[in-house]
């Protein structure tokens, strides 16, 4: 029996999402940084919420994954990092989304590391000034 399960995301799970994507741990990883208010939130969410998965560890949620536009967007709670979630995600949305990537900045390391772990090469980079 698998220990994680993907599931669609829901409305009850958009505030765990938001607080997830507003912690300093989680949020210096991704490219844009700021907040995002619940307003904001509830509003991102009703247009592109059912682009994501949330992991559940039983009834736990405790990570998600979503894809907007083929470019996948990845977060698991700092307290359940390092137990295979994160691949675990990124396997299972694969077989959903064969031609999805990952944009990832160059400083992200656990992303970069995460991503080749589940046999993503890194091709191209981007730069700005």
């Amino acid at each position: 029996m698998e220990k994680y399960k993907l599931v669609k995301n829901a409305e009850e799970y958009w505030e765990f999402i938001r607080r997830l994507r507003n912690l300093d741990s989680i949020k210096i990883g991704f490219i844009k940084q700021e907040n995002i208010s619940s307003e904001q939130q509830i509003e991102y969410m009703k247009e592109n919420g059912h682009n994501f998965w949330i992991c559940l560890d039983g009834l736990e949620p405790v990570g998600y994954v979503g894809i907007i536009n083929d470019d996948i967007r990845v977060a698991t709670h700092p307290d359940h990092q390092k137990k295979g979630i994160g691949a675990f995600m990124i396997n299972e949305i694969m077989q959903k989304y064969p031609n999805a990537y990952a944009k990832i900045k160059l400083e992200n390391e656990a992303s970069i590391k995460l991503f080749e772990h589940c046999g993503f090469v890194k091709k191209y980079f981007i730069l700005e000034r």
